[in-house]
Formats: C-alpha cells, sequence, structure tokens
C-alpha cells in the first residue's frame, strides 16, 4: 500500500477538532496524529492549517454545470459527478424525477456507465417520485405520477442499485411500501406528501425513518394534526433532510430544527438541479421550464420552487454561521449522519479503517482539494 500524509491540518470529524496529521494508507485512514512524523518517507500533502474534514455526502442531487442526471446521458452523468468534487463532495445518490419507467431506465443505465474512477463515489440512486401525491407536485411533472410499485423499483433496481426511493406514504398501499423497499435494503423516504401524522406513524411502524427535504411539499406543523413537520420533529430517530440555502428554509426554522433534532438526525442535501454552478437563465427540470435568478430556481409557470442552485459545502457554511454550533458537530451533517441514514458503514469520518475520502477546505469553506479512496481527484487552480 502506498502511504500519504497530510500534515499541517485542522482536523474536523464528528467530534474531533484538532490541530495534526492525517495518515493515509491506500485506500484506508490510517491514523490521526497529534504531531507529524519528521521522518515520514511518503506523499507528503500540505493542508496549510486549512480544515481536513470527511467527504461529504450528498444524497439528493439532481445535477449541475447545465447537466441532469435525468438527461440520461452518461457523458452529462460524468460531469456532474465530476464537478462535484469541488464542493467537496466524494459520495453520493443521483436522483431522478417523476418520469417514464423508460427515462428512470435511462438515467440508471448512464450511472451504470460511469465507471466512478474521476469523480464521486456512487453507491446507489435516488429515485424522488414518481410515487407522489399529485396535489403535492412542487417542480414534480403531473403527468407521469403513478401509484407505488415495487415491481417497477426492483426493474430499476436490477439496472443499478436503487438506495433510496422518497414517495408519499398517504396513497394506496404508501405504509405497506415502507417495508418491502426495505426488503430490498432501499431506504423509504417520504414527500411531495399531504400525509396526516396518523399515515406517518403507519409508515413509521413499517420502518419509515427519513423525510425528504423537510418543511418543503410536505404537511405543516398544526395543532390538532401535527403533520409530517410535526413528526419529524416529534420522533428523535427520523433523519430530516435540509435544502439549507436559507430559501427553501429560514434562518428561524434552521435553528429550531438543529436545537431540536440535534446534528445526528439532520442530513444536509443540496437538491440541485442543472443551474449548480452556473449563471442565472432559463434552464429546464423534468421537461418543465425554469427560471434562475439571483441563485433562485423556480418554475417559469406558477413560480414554484424548482430544486436549488446550493453547493454543499456552502449548505455546511449556512449550518455553521446561523446555528452557533461547534464545527465538530455540524459536520455531521454532511458527513456521518447521512452515512447512518443510508446505512453506509465506512464513510463519513476520519477514523482509521475508514475510506480514505478526505476535503481540504480554506476558512471560507472553499475546497481547495477533494481526494477519493486516497486519490487526489480535485485541485483547485
Amino acid at each position: 500500500m502506498s502511504l500519504t500524509m497530510i500534515k499541517n491540518a485542522h482536523l474536523v470529524s464528528a467530534g474531533i477538532d484538532f490541530n495534526g496529521a492525517l495518515m493515509l494508507n491506500g485506500k484506508k485512514i490510517e491514523a490521526l496524529l497529534d504531531i507529524a512524523p519528521t521522518d515520514f518517507t511518503g506523499k507528503v500533502i500540505d493542508a496549510k492549517g486549512n480544515y481536513v474534514m470527511p467527504g461529504f455526502i450528498d444524497s439528493h442531487c439532481h445535477g449541475r454545470n447545465n447537466c441532469d442526471f435525468s438527461d440520461g446521458d452518461a457523458e452529462k452523468t460524468k460531469c456532474i459527478l465530476d464537478h462535484k468534487l469541488e464542493e467537496g463532495v466524494t459520495t453520493m445518490l443521483p436522483t431522478t424525477l417523476t418520469l417514464p419507467e423508460t427515462d428512470l431506465a435511462a438515467t440508471l443505465k448512464s450511472v451504470a456507465a460511469y465507471d466512478q474512477k474521476s469523480g464521486c463515489k456512487v453507491p446507489g440512486v435516488h429515485l424522488e417520485g414518481p410515487f407522489i401525491n399529485p396535489k403535492c407536485l412542487g417542480a414534480q411533472n403531473p403527468d407521469f405520477v403513478r401509484a407505488a410499485d415495487i415491481v417497477e423499483v426492483e426493474r430499476l433496481n436490477a439496472i443499478f442499485p436503487v438506495k433510496k426511493v422518497t414517495y408519499a406514504v398517504e396513497m394506496p398501499g404508501g405504509a405497506a411500501f415502507a417495508g418491502k423497499l426495505q426488503k430490498l435494503g432501499i431506504t423509504p423516504s417520504c414527500t411531495h406528501s399531504a400525509a396526516k401524522y396518523s399515515d406517518f406513524v403507519s409508515a413509521y411502524h413499517a420502518g419509515l425513518r427519513n423525510l425528504s427535504h423537510f418543511c418543503n411539499q410536505m404537511t405543516a406543523l398544526h395543532h390538532r394534526d401535527i403533520g409530517l413537520v410535526g413528526a419529524g420533529l416529534l420522533h428523535r430517530d427520523v433523519y430530516t433532510e435540509f435544502i439549507c440555502d436559507k430559501l427553501h428554509i429560514s434562518v428561524p426554522m434552521i435553528q429550531l430544527v438543529f436545537q431540536v433534532k440535534g446534528c445526528d438526525h439532520v442530513v444536509l442535501i443540496s437538491d440541485a438541479m442543472r443551474a449548480a454552478g452556473m449563471p442565472d437563465g432559463d434552464y429546464t427540470l423534468g421537461g418543465l421550464p425554469v427560471v434562475v435568478k439571483e441563485g433562485a430556481a423556480r418554475l417559469k409557470e406558477g413560480g414554484a420552487l424548482a430544486g436549488s442552485t446550493l453547493l454543499i459545502s456552502t449548505a455546511l457554511k449556512n449550518i455553521y454561521e446561523v446555528t452557533g454550533l461547534p464545527l465538530s458537530e455540524v459536520i455531521k451533517s454532511v458527513t456521518s449522519t447521512p452515512a447512518a441514514s443510508l446505512g453506509l458503514t465506512d464513510v463519513g469520518k476520519l477514523q482509521a479503517g475508514f475510506a480514505a475520502d478526505v476535503v481540504i477546505l480554506d476558512p471560507d469553506f472553499t475546497v481547495q482539494t477533494a481526494i477519493v479512496d486516497g486519490e487526489v481527484r480535485y485541485q483547485r487552480a
């Protein structure tokens, strides 16, 4: 194995915050050191006092750089997965939309064609829809909404692993669907939903422990029926995913959720669409026209928010600034917490034996270096 040492590092991981060095051995983390050895003869990376963190995980992303996974194009898929390194993401779930099965199959085939040797790791895909409530579309296409179908999921899973499915638990068969997904090793998640709290409870008993883009396109908190927002706050073991661009969620709501849930059960996601990393202008999402103005993506017709242009590194910076929590806590929301929510056991921590997926960020949270399996795959110019 080849040894690499990252010296002059400000090491930050779950419960860890100190200056030292990180030793990598091939594709694994070897050790965290208080003092860098002076007689080391392997490869040396000088972090220059910058943050050294575990690689970030984005479990909900549709695209960036004017590419969308739902384009079903292998080159565009590679473009997204390579460029996600620029925001510190080393593991991610390409996310689909409410589309015909033929289009979903094309997307999974394009992901399967990606050799995972240049950009992010992809343990599986995330199906957002098509099994949603037609009254809670957001920016999803109403023409392709359909009933939950585990056989369709199995067909798609045979093309490339499906890791998470976001659907509406109140629709026919919704509670049982959670259990069926879990039997396939797939994380069930809920949004684009008008579920009452009782609907949530039924799915919870069947194994549901995840709520996608929390507070957006789900039943709000009410004193007579706490809905999905109330369920996410009440049930401490439920993972709540947040689009923390200060647009989808207000700053006081961000502060409230982190105060109630803590960083062990809040997952930061980008929900980014093709305009991420691009200038304002006209774009599309799932075939629907979108206008991006001052970084906010909205449907041209109706003005509903249409995903985001958020970068995960920016989301982390936002949380650090508005919650006042220690960095060793907030880092969990982009590393160890999403890993736990997806059942990923070897990523998300600076810990011996974990994957050598590491990012180096300056004090402004700009990514300088991204390392995947011990290999430098991105270096800021």
